[in-house]
């Protein structure tokens, strides 16, 4: 099982901050966007955002980057200070 996290901007769009998905363990992140439009696909125009970020474990991910059961894959917009 991986938990899927949404912060900021994102968690209010998809009116969640959190689910959970069952991969195979040589899913990818961009497999994980996959399985969540698949079950959502009102969340498409959200998750696929060129400037989405990414976090697995708490560290920065690209889309083809490793997930596996028990990983936390959290994503984010960009995050701009002042």
């Amino acid at each position: 099982m991986i938990t899927v996290l949404f912060f900021a901007q994102l968690k209010e769009q998809l009116k969640t901050d959190r689910t959970t998905l069952e991969l195979p363990n040589d899913s990818r992140v961009k497999d994980v966007i996959a399985a969540l439009v698949a079950l959502h696909p009102e969340w498409e125009s959200y998750l696929s955002n060129r400037t989405l970020l990414c976090a697995i474990n708490q560290d920065m991910a690209e889309l083809e980057d490793s997930v596996k059961a028990g990983d936390e894959v959290a994503f984010f917009p960009p995050v701009t200070g002042g």
